[in-house]
């Protein structure tokens, strides 16, 4: 007897379904219908993701602030990578600001997507398949709850039950992966009008008008109509404190405009002077070897500029990196062991302007 969901069988999108769990006092929900919940609370689920291989699931947290007034459900997403979690720490931020009883519409925060990942730190999901197969999470959106791996069903799950009966529009909260360091970033595809609006709301350092990659979930929810972007939160494995405090203004300012909360809007893009590309170039290491950065984060460059070395064993300079463009430093490695093929530093720039 098969226990595997019916993807055919998606509950009533109005409706939360309970599945009579409780976990640490938190009740378990198989699907999410933000419309059946009481207005004026903050609502504390566990949403009941994929099984393990021993049959048991992993379960995502989720907090609901239900307003007392018509308006848009804006999701806040985090932890799709388990290393990045200054994201988790800037919708937990968010969200205790916010008052469910003064409030319009809602707000669907979901704190640690890839639960293994962020279990064990990890940028991508381990499976049991194969020995222990890696999963980068997103690059499977909008997943499928009968897919190939855990990795694409948990994101079917998600989809299908939680977001998408849901939100009218999505932050999605990143950190660059484990070694490497990153600014206040925005992927936005800045085609989209609304998405323009959503990211000239936030005081960012940087921002590319970025198209989208297939399986993010920003690109899937875009496709599907759901206006979404990406917030880059500096580098991994901790808080970067003054990078969170403008991803949580810049969404507080979107919760203000899109008119969710009152008070007056704080810095915009605008106001902080956002350097905005339309291309990363990207650099790697084409030899192994100890790495010394040349430049650092938002420093500009221009052509043929040395940006790094690397020296071996005996100290000797074995390779030595140079920027191709004109732009600004948007991504530096902070490892200082260095393999062939490890991305040295992305560099933010329009290509009208490459040199």
């Amino acid at each position: 007897m098969t226990t595997l969901i019916n993807p055919g069988a998606i509950p009533d999108t109005a409706k939360t379904v309970y599945t009579g769990d409780i976990l640490q006092g938190v009740p378990v929900i198989s699907h999410l219908g933000v419309g059946d919940l009481a207005p004026g609370h903050c609502h504390r689920f566990f949403f009941q993701g994929v099984e393990m291989g021993t049959g048991q699931h992993w379960h995502v947290p989720v907090l609901v602030a239900a307003g007392t007034r018509p308006g848009p459900c804006v999701g806040l997403v985090a932890g799709i990578h388990g290393d990045e979690v200054s994201g988790i720490d800037a919708v937990q931020r968010v969200m205790a600001q916010l008052e469910p009883g003064a409030m319009a519409g809602s707000v669907v925060a979901v704190l640690g997507v890839s639960r293994p990942a962020v279990e064990y730190t990890r940028s991508h999901w381990l499976t049991a398949q194969g020995g222990g197969s890696q999963v980068d999470m997103n690059r499977v959106w909008p997943g499928d709850e009968a897919g190939m791996n855990t990795a694409i069903r948990h994101a079917g799950l998600l989809w299908n039950r939680l977001l998408t009966p849901n939100v009218e529009m999505v932050i999605d909260y990143h950190t660059v992966t484990t070694g490497s360091d990153f600014t206040l970033f925005l992927f936005a595809d800045l085609r989209q009008p609304t998405v323009r609006q959503m990211a000239e709301l936030f005081p960012a350092e940087q921002m590319q008008n970025d198209p989208g990659l297939a399986g993010t979930l920003e690109t899937a929810l875009v496709e599907a109509g759901i206006p979404a972007l990406t917030v880059e939160i500096g580098g991994p494995r901790r808080f970067n404190p003054a990078k969170i405090a403008g991803a949580v203004e810049g969404s507080l300012n979107l919760l203000k405009h899109y008119g969710l909360v009152d008070g007056p809007l704080g810095r915009t893009a605008a106001e902080v002077g956002t350097v905005v590309g339309d291309a990363l170039e990207t650099i790697r290491a084409t030899t192994g070897g100890f790495l010394e950065m040349l430049v650092d984060l938002r420093d500009r460059v221009v052509p043929d500029q040395p940006i790094a070395r690397q020296r071996n064993a005996f100290g000797d300079v074995v390779a030595e990196y140079r920027a191709g463009v004109t732009g600004e430093v948007a991504v530096v490695a902070r490892d200082a062991v260095c393999e062939p093929g490890s991305r040295v530093a992305q560099i933010l720039y329009s290509q009208g302007t490459a040199e």
